[in-house]
């Protein structure tokens, strides 16, 4: 796997275009992954929710919590499902929106330098050992294109207090032996 630099995108992944993107900030280098953790509706998996979410699809009738996020306006650059088959949803180069909110030391906004990577799954159910082999080869695609990305956290780590995930099901050793040179979790 890696990303091809025409287009900014993993070769090996489908590629389903969100509208929920914009341009980076200009010289603004991507710097940071987070890793954030979903599944629509809640703790429910498999399906095509979460794509028609980032496509701005999903039928707010179709259950009640979709009601309660229709007008939400989301996305991520990557959603890695149970299944461990990734989907790429916004070019890396582009600005997803999926950090709202966050800081990341002394920066704010990260969705300006960061690329975020949605596993399907909930704070307090494991996630497969397919979703982090996925993982692990995204991380090194990524590492390999944009030299300057050094860090990774979760979702809950630069949005503390409003977000939970990846929450406590995430095992972050075992992400870390998965990790490229030159990426680091602390």
């Amino acid at each position: 796997m890696n990303v091809d630099p025409a287009t900014n995108r993993l070769d090996s992944a489908r590629f389903v275009a969100s509208p929920n993107c914009d341009a980076r900030p200009r010289h603004e280098r991507i710097e940071l992954v987070v890793i954030h953790g979903m599944s629509l509706p809640p703790g429910q998996f498999g399906g095509t929710a979460i794509e028609r979410f980032f496509t701005n699809r999903l039928d707010p009738g179709e259950h009640p919590y979709f009601e309660e996020i229709r007008d939400l306006r989301v996305s991520a650059h990557v959603v890695i499902y149970r299944d461990g088959s990734v989907t790429q949803f916004v070019p890396f180069d582009r600005r997803a929106w999926h950090a709202g909110q966050s800081r990341f030391g002394e920066r704010m906004r990260c969705n300006d330098f960061a690329i975020g990577i949605e596993l399907e799954g909930t704070d307090t159910e494991p996630y497969t050992a397919v979703q982090y082999e996925a993982l692990g080869r995204v991380l090194a695609a990524i590492k390999r294109a944009y030299p300057s990305v050094h860090a990774v956290r979760g979702h809950s780590d630069i949005a503390p207090g409003r977000k939970t995930d990846p929450g406590p099901a995430f095992d972050w050793g075992h992400l870390a032996s998965r990790l490229p040179d030159g990426m680091a979790l602390a």
